[in-house]
């Protein structure tokens, strides 16, 4: 792999900038959890946004654009009973489908709501819909990441494209870089995803967030599909730009992506945890801060006269004791104090300062 930069480390979807020091993006995935009902998916939208998430997501496909008649089941399909009697793959995802008229009214609720409109297009029509209404930015899902003429017209837009990279192999990333680079583009982010439903936490290896952002010097997200927000927090505290995560009215619905989606109050409770870790990173330099300034003075010790000690008084160690508060001489400065005189009478259980010492 070449050394060239693939990107800019800091990219903007919309006015919203997104990198390092920036806080991360986080994208509510609605997905197809809408069952094709327009009242739900606009619940989705008001739920993400109460959730203080930063944009909500859908997924823009047909059927026939997507999937060949003769696909096989995924095996995750039939051992959840997501398959209906004899339907095949390509059977649900007509099922399940979005129909492609909501756009408008769903990027205007969204806007309503004040969060970002999202879709990702799994086909290069698909595209041109979204670009009807004005989405901010494109995400190539896992599946699209070899999906070459898609990432093309999706970078012909001068959008940012945000690229998850489950099941993809640096190879495979460099070569939908190269893609988006030979336009003359490089606003692009990477998401290191998983792809399982859910994935083992085994499987994970958030540590690729930092092999990826150090090979390619673009932003780097996590894109998520494991249950609870664990790996959220881990991804944003090792570096993450961005956090995908798919969420549902309720898991008890029928669909392929209600079981490992978080409830409304889970999502909520996943951004504050987003927001408390980064603002737990905090800086680099170990320091006493400002909040921790009274304890520091009350809390740790210094030198304290242990009993009464007269005024010219050699001062030996026993007449020394070491207590809290910390506002005396410095415990390290014991050794400088011993041998020394008392500079006055000094009352037992006195902090000793240096005006004390003769």
């Amino acid at each position: 792999m070449s050394a060239r930069r693939y990107g800019q480390p800091s990219i903007l979807i919309g006015d919203r900038a997104v990198g390092p020091g920036s806080p991360a993006y986080v994208i509510a995935e609605a997905g197809s959890n809408h069952n094709r009902d327009l009242d739900t998916a606009k619940k989705l939208i008001e739920v993400a946004a109460e959730a203080g998430a930063d944009a909500v997501k859908f997924q823009t496909y047909t059927a026939e654009g997507m999937y060949s008649r003769s696909t096989p089941s995924m095996s995750y399909l039939s051992d959840d009973n997501l398959l209906r009697d004899s339907e095949t793959v390509w059977g649900l995802i007509k099922r399940i489908e979005m129909p492609w008229e909501w756009h408008g009214e769903l990027a205007e609720h969204a806007q309503r709501f004040a969060i970002d409109f999202l879709s990702t297009p799994f086909e290069e029509k698909a595209v041109d819909a979204l670009e009807e209404v004005g989405v901010k930015a494109y995400k190539i899902a896992s599946y699209e990441v070899n999906h070459l003429p898609l990432i093309e017209r999706c970078a012909k837009t001068g959008k940012p494209l945000l690229i998850s990279t489950g099941m993809a192999s640096l190879g495979d990333i460099e070569r939908a870089l190269d893609v988006v680079n030979g336009l003359g583009y490089d606003a692009v982010a990477l998401l290191h995803c998983a792809i399982n439903y859910p994935p083992s936490f085994d499987d994970l290896n958030l540590r690729a967030i930092q092999t990826l952002r150090g090979a390619f010097d673009v932003p780097v997200g996590w894109s998520d599909h494991t249950l609870g927000h664990t790996a959220d927090v881990v991804a944003v505290a090792l570096g993450a730009s961005l956090v995908e995560k798919h969420f549902t009215l309720s898991r008890s619905q029928d669909g392929p992506d209600h079981g490992f989606a978080l409830e409304p109050a889970e999502l909520s409770g996943m951004v504050a945890a987003i927001r408390e870790a980064e603002a737990s990173l905090g800086s680099t330099v170990k320091r006493v801060t400002e909040a921790e300034g009274e304890m520091y003075r009350l809390g740790r010790r210094s030198l304290v006269a242990a009993r009464d000690i007269a005024a010219g008084a050699r001062l030996a160690r026993d007449d020394i004791a070491v207590k809290r508060p910390g506002t005396g001489i410095p415990v390290h400065e014991l050794h400088a104090v011993v041998g020394r005189h008392a500079g006055r009478d000094i009352p037992a259980d006195e902090v000793l300062t240096w005006q004390d010492i003769g």
